[in-house]
């Protein structure tokens, strides 16, 4: 008997092994899955005794042990819901990407990648010529160039406070 669960669970830990090294992310879930349901045979091939169960025992008799079969049930429960979150992750990429293989998922992040870096540099480019404008053209006609509008000293005394000096202070530089 332990010999046969022993052949079962080898064969759905390979099994469960073999589908999780594909490209696929359906199959590598059911991979996930099967390696779980491996662990929880072992639970219960490593508490193959015969027995009443531990309610109300008579001395001497045998008395199965109820802790493989807790922890085979909690593995279950455990198992159910990783395979449940791990699914609807699926799904998601599948509708944001439109496809369940591994490779085709990585091609399509590196062009999402590479479409986000060429919209940074231009938006950089774009805040680096405005700044490089001469100051006179500001359209509130000060020549100081403050964005705010007039003498910013005289703005951020208005407001209670000195003009902010560190690192948080606007030098019209952009900061990366």
């Amino acid at each position: 008997m332990n010999l046969a669960f022993a052949i079962v669970i080898a064969l759905l830990f390979g099994s469960g092994a073999y589908l999780l090294l594909k490209r696929d992310l359906v199959r590598m879930v059911a991979g996930i899955m099967l390696i779980s349901q491996s662990a929880v045979l072992t639970l219960l091939a490593s508490s193959l005794t015969r027995g009443k169960a531990a309610i109300a025992v008579r001395p001497g008799e045998v008395v199965s042990d109820p802790l493989p079969q807790a922890l085979a049930l909690t593995a279950l429960v455990i198992g159910l819901a990783t395979a449940a979150l791990l699914l609807a992750l699926v799904h998601r990429a599948v509708v944001v990407f439109r496809t369940a293989e591994q490779d085709e998922l990585a091609a399509s992040e590196a062009q999402d990648d590479a479409r986000l870096e060429r919209r940074r540099d231009a938006d950089r480019d774009e805040i680096e010529a405005h700044l490089e404008d001469d100051p006179g053209d500001d359209p509130d006609g000060d020549p100081g160039g403050d964005p705010g509008g007039g003498d910013s000293a005289r703005n951020d005394r208005d407001l209670g406070g000195e003009a902010p000096d560190g690192p948080w202070a606007w030098d019209g530089r952009v900061r990366p």
